[in-house]
């Protein structure tokens, strides 16, 4: 069998970023699928995929793992960031051929499964509908029982966990990200850390005392402010506080100056950049992105993690393919805590994927199906292709 194409799609979600899907294709007419990458730039993402798979055509798609360090090797002058989702790409579609070919799921190929069903926590809850209730056909977030009517949906779905970022109810609603963009300095004030508590304790009033509740501030603070906030939610027993850094000292001082646990990762890319984190003991838990690290790395970056002890939790917020290839990832680890998933999604989401996940109880299925058990529909990309 040899590599006849590579190719990619662009999505457009209806309000979000854009989505971008990997299309490795084959003379045996079996064809590889993933999502990677992130939608911001995907013009030059899609460009390094081009480049970089130019030189696996003709090749055969078999050794996922050689591909994977030549074209590391490769791209070693403009390695990290860009490149290496780029690299995922390409990376993830040569799995799923090599799950289809022998007629198996990916995690059989590499000692899977675990388990059969992956516990999942509800991500951006009320976040996104404080952006664009009106795209996503929900009611306005206008007051703070608004927002508890949000947990108690999630609650009353099955789910024990959710996630969600510092919103503001009102008319309009808003997310953090959108009051503060531009020339927010990342520092807090006392009326924001009241703001922020107060959403936390209405949300866990709402939830009861049991359920998990995570809060992401991604990259919007100074450490000295995350560490006022993380010591402020200390009464109500989050999950954890999700920070963005990417370097590991700010984190270690923030995790020893709180009892709040400390959640981190998805800015980070190969395994390299994580063994510092865990070096320092940066984080409680280790957030992995899929569809950025590609297969490979985010299994050797888990199986590190495990030799330090610390269990990880998939990043996972957007198509259902990314969903597929991260359950396929689960079910070969052992040290998974929970996994990502967003519910208010793209209107089109289900069009996009020949399969969906089996959502249960605050629980998905371990897919079966060869490959990631899950294709890519190229008509319903097409039909929603991005034009940004």
């Amino acid at each position: 069998m040899k590599i006849t194409a590579i190719e990619t799609r662009v999505v457009d979600t209806g309000g979000g970023g854009p989505w971008l899907f990997g299309i490795v294709r084959t003379d045996a007419g079996i064809t590889g699928y993933s999502q990677f990458g992130s939608g911001s730039y995907p013009k030059g993402q899609v460009g390094l995929v081009e480049d970089i798979g130019a030189t696996l055509i003709g090749k055969d798609p078999a050794p996922v793992e050689r591909h994977y360090l030549d074209m590391y090797r490769k791209t070693a002058q403009v390695s990290g960031g860009a490149t290496s989702m780029a690299i995922a790409g390409i990376e993830l579609a040569l799995w799923d051929i090599k799950g289809k070919e022998a007629g198996k799921p990916v995690y059989e190929l590499l000692g899977g499964p675990f388990r059969k069903r992956q516990k999942v926590y509800w991500s951006h809850l009320a976040s996104y509908r404080a952006q664009r209730a009106g795209e996503l056909g929900v009611a306005p977030l206008r007051t703070w029982d608004d927002v508890a009517d949000c947990v108690r949906e999630a609650t009353d779905a099955g789910f024990s966990a959710f996630k969600s970022n510092i919103i503001f109810p009102g008319d309009p609603s808003r997310r953090m990200r959108d009051v503060f963009a531009g020339d927010f300095d990342q520092n807090a004030d006392q009326d924001l850390i009241d703001h922020a508590v107060q959403q936390i304790s209405v949300m866990r009033e709402a939830a009861g005392p049991k359920v998990g509740i995570a809060l992401d501030i991604h990259y919007e603070f100074k450490t000295e402010a995350a560490i006022r906030l993380a010591q402020a939610l200390e009464p109500y027993n989050l999950m954890w506080l999700e920070f963005d850094r990417f370097e590991p000292e700010p984190l270690a001082e923030i995790r020893s100056s709180t009892r709040t646990p400390i959640c981190t990762g998805e800015q980070l890319l190969g395994v390299r950049e994580y063994k510092r984190f865990f070096d320092l003991r940066a984080m409680d838990t280790v957030k992995i992105d899929v569809p950025w690290q590609g297969f490979s790395q985010a299994k050797k970056v888990a199986d590190l993690a495990e030799l330090y002890e610390m269990n990880i939790a998939p990043h996972n917020y957007t198509s259902h393919l990314a969903t597929f290839q991260s359950l396929q990832f689960t079910a070969m680890v052992p040290n998974v805590r929970i996994m990502e998933t967003d519910i208010d999604s793209s209107p089109w989401r289900d069009d996009l994927t020949t399969a969906v996940p089996e959502l249960k109880d605050g629980y998905m299925t371990i897919p079966d199906g060869p490959g990631w058990g899950c294709d890519l529909n190229e008509s319903a990309a097409e039909k929603h292709a991005y034009n940004g």
